[in-house]
């Protein structure tokens, strides 16, 4: 027994010498904007989410129309001055987005009688390993009713355009050549900046913690030992959608909602005469997180108008007794044909009174650009001014501090 001893110890400190594997985290800023007003509890037609490692950090809506912490160790850590600068950005972008919402479905061939979004997904992934952060990747990326529709290339430094209507907007950016180059930087620096920054905050908050949270700012929580599962469960609401596709006339897309559960793992099926019909046929966005830490998971399937009785959506998740299946009510069916493209043109003409005027900015003295020609350029001079004047506020201060040594060596000869 004695002999056995010394090759249990050698075994234990060789495996406390293994390095770890680095981890991965990420922060990512997501914009999302509707065409039109649902007039749903929770959904508004603009809202921001900051999310770290796929956490709720921050949050704004367009009824409130503030930005709000949604973790208590950023309310703690982050001054007044913080949120007040944040609220004006997320209005500008607010106005920002519901111009060129409309912009883009203009360019799509698509009128004001549909709902129809636009997103934008901007942000950054790092590599923990031994107290050091790598850079992984950046992104910023806008997309369109849940498809792409323009990406930064942040090794190329330019921008990616998937789809025609969107070239525009990519040649107009593009030749902004400084412009593309404060995205990268913003993306492998000031965003790496904030986001090792929230991971330290976040950090300095879990180790005052002596007990399991119930809150979901901490789902998974202890001082010492194995982590504790946190019992705080919370069931999904499940709704369903329909309406015309815009690529065929004949046919309905049919969509599914489950959303405000936790935790995170569900099950959503589309069915057909109670037959799942293959994943590789639906649309899913993925299980994504609600600004207030539970998740949402939405799945589409396009079908022939007159089968819509047979489908249903069927959902099952820990926190039920038993599935939910909803069936899609077709006589509510309300909504405007969006036909096919030809060319870039709808090959029914939209009478000119169904489509909405764009907003736009007044201009100023002298005359500005529309918004949407100024877009992000606008947006990134006017932090790029904003960072030159804190560059040389910070010069100014140097000068005078180097100035003020001069005259205490002064000070020192003369006694």
């Amino acid at each position: 027994m004695m002999g056995a001893a010394p090759a249990v110890c050698v075994v234990v400190l060789c495996g406390l010498l293994v390095p770890a594997l680095g981890d991965k985290h990420s922060l990512y800023y997501i914009y999302t904007a509707l065409s039109k007003d649902v007039a749903l509890p929770g959904i508004y037609e603009f809202t921001a989410l900051g999310l770290l490692d796929d956490l709720a950090i921050d949050y704004y809506n367009s009824k409130e129309q503030v930005k709000v912490p949604k973790q208590d160790w950023m309310r703690e850590k982050l001054q007044p001055d913080y949120w007040d600068k944040g609220t004006q950005s997320r209005k500008s972008k607010e106005q920002w987005f519901k111009v060129n919402v409309d912009i883009v479905m203009q360019r799509m061939g698509h009128n004001q009688t549909d709902l129809h979004v636009l997103q934008w997904r901007h942000g950054c992934e790092i590599e923990e390993a031994d107290g050091k952060h790598e850079f992984l990747k950046g992104v910023s990326d806008y997309g369109y009713d849940g498809s792409d529709f323009l990406s930064f290339d942040n090794d190329n430094v330019r921008w990616i355009a998937p789809v025609p209507e969107a070239l525009p907007t990519k040649r107009k950016w593009d030749d902004v050549a400084i412009l593309n180059q404060y995205t990268k930087g913003y993306l492998e620096r000031e965003c790496v900046d904030w986001l090792t920054k929230f991971l330290e905050y976040r950090k300095e908050s879990l180790k005052k913690l002596s007990q399991p949270s119930r809150s979901l700012s901490a789902p998974f929580l202890a001082r010492s030992g194995p982590p504790i599962r946190m019992t705080w469960a919370a069931p999904p609401d499940v709704h369903v959608f329909e309406k015309k596709s815009e690529t065929d006339m004949k046919k309905l897309t049919l969509t599914c909602l489950a959303t405000g559960f936790y935790p995170k793992d569900v099950v959503m099926s589309l069915r057909k005469s109670k037959s799942s019909l293959p994943e590789h046929l639906l649309t899913s966005s993925g299980v994504r997180p609600n600004d207030d830490g539970t998740y949402q998971l939405r799945k589409s399937v396009e079908i022939q108008e007159d089968e819509a009785a047979d489908y249903d959506c069927y959902v099952t998740h820990s926190t039920f007794e038993e599935p939910i299946t909803k069936k899609w009510d077709t006589d509510m069916l309300k909504f405007t044909v969006h036909p096919p493209k030809e060319a870039g043109k709808p090959l029914i003409k939209v009478p000119q009174a169904e489509i909405q005027p764009r907003e736009e900015l007044p201009d100023c003295d002298p005359p500005q650009p529309k918004i949407e020609e100024m877009g992000i350029e606008h947006q990134l001079l006017q932090e790029v001014s904003a960072i030159r004047q804190v560059q040389e506020e910070l010069l100014k201060i140097e000068r005078e501090r180097l100035e003020l040594e001069k005259e205490k060596q002064k000070l020192k000869e003369e006694v």
